[in-house]
């Protein structure tokens, strides 16, 4: 029966979807906000309600996250990435294969975001070794991370709230390795299906429709179509420019243009400081609109020089360096812009272009709130670029990155052994899975594996407030039994079925939620849900609850139901619709999977 209280959590429900999908707000915004709506509308108590800040689960994922950048400090995580050329060649076939198996590994005992942005650089320079499109390996690279995330209780946040909701209720809770046959045919299934049907419908981009497409001799002028944006002036007798610095001409100001390089007798000056004077017959290369440049009557000012073919060595030197970087996912970049971060200033670097999904901006650079995944072209002296390798904001895709000189390779032992001390301490009973991760992650830093402060960096904020700030959502699902409510629809549609029946139903439903929202509220939210069913059935509750954590990995239809997916998206040139298209199949593989084959190793049954 509908009460008020159902109605006021089904609203609040709607209402969080609606803003998740419509991105029109953070989505940890949304999640503060769900916090705020379930107390003030008295569904639960504040106390109730912040109490979450320090459930097992948010400590447990952010632990987890704490030992994937230990990993990933301490080359492991690379090294795994460096083997994959020696064996796979440059078949595109036996790449799809190893790329996916190998990140499907890794997922399983990290992070999976972070296992795909260890991967991302090391594929494209495969790509580009191979000379085969970048798109072709980047989608089967984030599937495979979230296949490999079904391997093991660890392996996406998903699986440990799930758990986390079995403890709370004074279940059997899952194990370690309880995830391992499900997860294994999971995994299987998704690479035969990716190694066949799958990446034939992947789209192969024409030449310059994706800054990765290509080998590396694509010219990136041509990639970014900055031929449209670049062009050239002289600095005639009496332009009000002559003795002004660059700053003071307001080039950049006024025109929105970019000084990028200076020649002055018969030598070029790239990237040149906003303190250099102009001089009389200065030839300014600039990059900007000409044509409202034109509209301008500078004439008097500046003389503009007759067009010509670039390529990226008008825009190099033995100095000044372009390069194209990925936004990371925890990046401090994410929703700031260029402007707002002090780009320029912190770094001495200019910002030529940014490629956002399937095309490339090239206009107001400075305002673009910027998102994971979105690729950066970006030029300034070398030096400065070796400068941003070492921070985690941006991931280099260029072969010559130079990602190892922060790496701590002599601690890679450490990092090895906090992760096996985890595993025996958890696989013996000897400590319950949030106190071993805090371990773990302690030693790393204790050891030397991390810094404070990079392991500090590590934990995502966005992630632990929309883990911490959705539990008190489902909380109020089970108080005010809207958990119950929808648990009897389920019944009533699929209970002619029995229980198998009904567990194909929460199934589905758990796979289709999590293509709107995240993996973790989707398991935040369909957990009391499926929780409900099994004891109105008298069925096993670990075997609805696994089959909630594996469908909730089953992001495969939409960029924005997993950071995997929206990683990859810029590097790989892929529009909204390619994911859809290809990941159909395979979700459909993946959702029979579960209701075929979780029965067999865990029977709804008591």
């Amino acid at each position: 029966m509908m009460t008020t209280e159902i109605a006021a959590v089904l609203a609040i429900l709607l209402i969080a979807v609606i803003l998740f999908v419509s991105e029109r707000l953070r989505p940890d915004l949304v999640a503060i906000m769900v916090l705020l709506a379930v107390i003030m509308s008295g569904l639960v108590s504040a106390q109730e309600a912040f109490a979450s800040l320090g459930n097992p689960a948010v400590i447990t994922v952010g632990a987890i996250l704490i030992i994937s950048a230990g990993l990933f400090r301490t080359g492991i995580a690379h090294a795994i990435g460096d083997r994959i050329a020696a064996v796979a060649g440059k078949d595109e076939l036996r790449l799809t294969i190893i790329v996916m198996l190998t990140v499907g590994i890794m997922s399983s005992f990290m992070n999976n975001v972070g296992a795909t942005a260890v991967m991302l650089p090391a594929v494209v320079g495969l790509c580009r070794q191979a000379k085969i499109p970048a798109s072709k390996l980047l989608l089967p690279l984030a599937f495979g991370s979230l296949a490999g995330g079904t391997l093991t209780l660890i392996g996406t946040p998903s699986n440990i709230l799930v758990n986390a909701a079995l403890l709370e209720r004074g279940l059997q809770p899952l194990a370690l390795f309880d995830f391992l046959p499900m997860g294994l045919i999971a995994m299987t299934l998704g690479i035969g299906y990716m190694a066949t049907v799958g990446r034939r419908l992947l789209p192969t981009p024409p030449p310059s429709t994706s800054p990765f497409v290509n080998d590396q001799a694509n010219e990136l002028t041509d990639t970014y179509h900055l031929e449209e944006r670049l062009f050239r002036i002289r600095v005639p007798a009496g332009s009000r420019l002559i003795g002004r610095s660059l700053a003071e001409s307001q080039l950049r100001d006024v025109w929105n243009l970019n000084v990028l390089a200076i020649e002055r007798d018969g030598e070029e000056e790239l990237d040149p400081e906003p303190d250099t004077i102009v001089f009389q017959d200065d030839i300014l290369l600039l990059e900007g609109k000409l044509r409202e440049f034109r509209k301008k009557d500078v004439e008097p000012y500046l003389q503009i020089l007759p067009p010509k073919q670039w390529s990226d060595a008008d825009l190099e030197s033995a100095q000044i360096g372009i390069c194209e970087v990925v936004v990371a996912p925890r990046s401090s970049f994410a929703g700031r812009t260029l402007r707002e971060t002090h780009f320029r200033e912190k770094y001495g670097l200019s910002a030529l272009g940014i490629w956002r999904g399937e095309r490339p901006l090239r206009t107001g650079l400075g305002e673009v709130p910027l998102q994971v995944g979105d690729a950066l072209l970006l030029q300034g002296p070398r030096e400065k670029l070796r400068i941003l390798k070492r921070e985690a904001d941006v991931l280099f895709l260029d072969e010559g990155s130079t990602a190892g000189e922060r790496l701590r390779l002599h601690k890679a032992p450490v990092a090895l052994a906090a992760l096996a001390i985890m595993l025996i301490a958890v696989v013996t009973g000897w400590l319950d899975l949030s106190t071993a991760a805090v371990m773990a992650g302690t030693l790393m830093v204790l050891l030397g594996a991390l810094t404070m402060e990079e392991a500090q960096h590590a934990v995502d904020l966005k992630v632990v407030f929309i883990i911490a700030a959705m539990l008190p959502l489902g909380l109020a699902m089970e108080k005010s039994g809207t958990a119950e409510y929808l648990a009897n629809l389920l019944i009533r549609v699929f209970g002619q079925l029995g229980p198998t029946g009904v567990l194909a139903g929460v199934t589905i439903f758990a796979g289709l939620s999590v293509q709107l929202m995240s993996n973790s509220t989707t398991a935040v939210l369909v957990t009391p849900i499926a929780l409900n069913a099994a004891r109105q059935l008298g069925a096993n509750p670990q075997t609805f609850a696994m089959a909630v954590a594996l469908a909730a990995s089953a992001a495969y239809l939409t960029p924005i139901s997993h950071q995997s997916n929206l990683l990859v998206m810029a590097a790989g040139g892929y529009r909204f619709t390619d994911y859809p298209r290809v990941g159909i199949g395979l979700w459909i593989i993946h959702v029979a999977a579960i209701i075929v084959f979780l029965p067999i190793f865990f029977p709804p049954g008591i």
